[in-house]
Formats: structure tokens, C-alpha cells, sequence
């Protein structure tokens, strides 16, 4: 079944059943503990939300190799779209599991349509609001995530990094910071030019790269953190470290990241850069190398490219 991917501020239905998704996912513990993850202190059970957050934070510590750009397993590098596109299709074949809704299609936030907006109205967004996601806060006390330290049941990070880079056990609430450390979201011209720029990567494949991948994940100019680097920035709190998936409007934003990758695709054709030809330096990024994963069979970049048989999505204006 090919199931619809739709815009959160538009698709009411889609955006509860999320926000469902992400409450059973969060207390959902299947087995693994802290101690099987290597987290340093008491061995405790992790759910199945918390081990995409880890699942993330070891992509983004596995070089690949070392280089002066810092390319990993899942960023800096040719593989941040397939990368990121493989983790939200497992998360959600999750959600219709424990949904029990084979027809769930994660949402997307069009974060640039905020952006046409002045900085006040971003913040005010309707994404933000108590029936959303909830607002700004450390801890975030509005919305479906809000944090109450009386009530067991109110959304807590439990793993998150520290000023070292490592996973530490956590017992708090999310944190937001919107807006504070940088005025505003991408604007709509942001994302059409991007959608214009070939090839998909170029040489050294790193964050000094000209083309899509490189201006689509932030780094390149004419200004940076641009597009899903700014997003994270603009976001702030918890969405900043490695762990950032942590807040559930990672996926949102992420989702749209994928969303802008297939209007390219759909554009340009299934193409993808390094070929597997490319030097072994490159291992990770190539077409045909695995994807690292700590969730399911791994895929490789040529696994993702199309993906229609699976899921579109409801328009792919940007």
C-alpha cells in the first residue's frame, strides 16, 4: 500500500495520530537497556523512541572517514539524504505498527512557509500552539510533550548528549528555544533555489561542496546555517545536539528535508552521487555502500531513491 505523506498544519487526522505515535513509541520498552547501548550509569530499559535518538547520535559519531569536514556516517556528506530518508521510513513502519494503521504517512512541517513570515509570527506559528507540538520552555510546559515532574507520564528525555559528545541517562523535560538563536526560518526562495542547484553532490563531498545535498542540508552560501541546519538552530534546545531527534519536530522538519529531496528527484531523475566506482574513501556514501543502522536491515542509497511504491507525498511545492 503506497500511503500519503501531508502537510501537519493542513492534515488535522494525520497530526493527532502522530502525536499518538510518538506517546507509544516513547513507552514502548522491548528489551534493549543503557547498560547493552554502553550509557554509563544504572542499566535501565529504552524505548523504542529513544533508540532512534541513539540511533542518530552513533550515525553522526561514525567518521567515514575522518576528514577535515567531519563526514559521518549520516551528515557532511553525499548520504544525508538516503541516510535520513531510510530512519524515517523505519520510524514509520513503527508508527503503523503500534498504531495499527497500515495508512499512516508521517507529516511534514513547510518550515520556508513559516519563513514568509516576520520573526513575532514564526514563533506563533500554528505548529506551536498547545494542540500541536507545544511552545518554547526549558522544560516545555504546553502541548502533547510538555513536561510535569509530578506526573510520570509526561514526556521526558531520557538520553540525550553532553558537552563531550557522549550519551548520558537523562530524567527531564524537553527544552525549546524558538527563534533565540537566530531570527528565522528558511524563506520559499531558499528552497527553490536549492531545488534548482546540480548535481546532486560534487567533490570533495563534504560541506565545501557545491550542489543540492550540500546547500539542502545547510552548510553551503550564500548563507549558512541555511535550510535544515537552520531549522535545528532556529528550533534550539534539544534539537541542537546529536541527540536531537529527542524532540519530535526532528521528524517534521526531516520529513520536509525528504519531501524537498523527491521534488529534486522528480525533477533531475533517480540520480545519486558517488557512483560505487568512487574511492574507498568514500565508503558510507557510495550508491551501493550500506547505511549504518541500529534499528533494521541496513539499505543503501540506491535502495531509497525511489520510493513511490511506498509512500508520496501530498504536493511537492516548495
Amino acid at each position: 500500500m503506497t500511503v500519503t505523506r501531508s502537510n501537519v498544519l493542513i492534515n488535522s487526522v494525520a497530526r493527532e495520530r502522530y502525536v499518538r505515535g510518538v506517546t507509544l513509541l516513547k513507552a514502548e520498552f522491548t528489551g534493549p537497556t543503557t547498560a547493552d547501548l554502553g550509557i554509563a550509569g544504572p542499566s535501565r530499559p529504552v524505548s523504542t523512541y529513544d533508540l532512534f535518538v541513539v540511533w542518530h547520535h552513533t550515525a553522526m559519531s561514525t567518521m567515514t572517514p575522518p576528514t577535515q569536514d567531519d563526514r559521518n556516517a549520516a551528515h557532511r556528506g553525499p548520504v544525508f539524504c538516503p541516510w535520513h530518508r531510510f530512519m524515517l521510513y523505519q520510524l514509520e513502519l513503527n508508527f503503523q505498527r503500534v498504531l495499527d494503521d497500515d495508512t499512516f504517512g508521517l507529516p511534514y512541517w513547510d518550515w520556508a512557509a513559516d519563513g514568509q513570515q516576520s520573526a513575532a509570527r514564526q514563533r506563533r506559528s500554528a505548529l506551536w500552539n498547545a494542540r500541536t507540538l507545544g511552545g518554547s520552555g526549558n522544560p516545555v510546559r504546553t502541548g502533547p510533550f510538555r513536561y510535569n515532574a509530578g506526573d510520570p507520564t509526561s514526556f521526558r528525555v531520557r538520553i540525550d548528549a553532553d558537552v563531550n559528545g557522549q550519551l548520558v541517562q537523562r530524567d527531564r523535560g524537553l527544552r525549546r528555544s524558538l527563534g533565540s538563536q537566530i531570527a528565522t526560518l528558511p524563506r520559499k526562495s531558499d528552497t527553490a533555489g536549492t531545488l534548482g542547484l546540480t548535481p546532486y553532490d560534487t567533490e570533495p563531498w563534504s560541506t565545501s561542496s557545491a550542489g543540492f545535498r550540500n546547500r539542502l542540508e545547510g552548510w553551503a552560501p550564500p548563507a549558512a546555517p541555511a535550510l535544515h541546519n537552520r531549522v535545528h538552530v532556529w528550533v534550539g534546545g534539544d534539537m541542537l545536539p546529536s541527540s536531537s531527534p529527542n524532540d519530535p519536530v526532528f521528524y517534521l522538519n526531516h520529513c520536509n528535508v525528504d519531501r524537498i529531496w523527491e521534488a529534486w528527484l522528480d525533477r533531475n531523475g533517480r540520480r545519486y552521487l558517488p557512483l560505487q566506482s568512487a574511492s574507498v574513501s568514500l565508503r558510507g556514501h557510495r550508491i551501493n555502500d550500506h547505511m549504518s543502522s541500529l534499528i533494521s536491515a541496513s539499505m543503501r542509497p540506491s535502495d531509497v531513491l525511489d520510493m513511490r511504491s511506498i509512500y508520496v507525498y501530498d504536493s511537492l511545492a516548495v
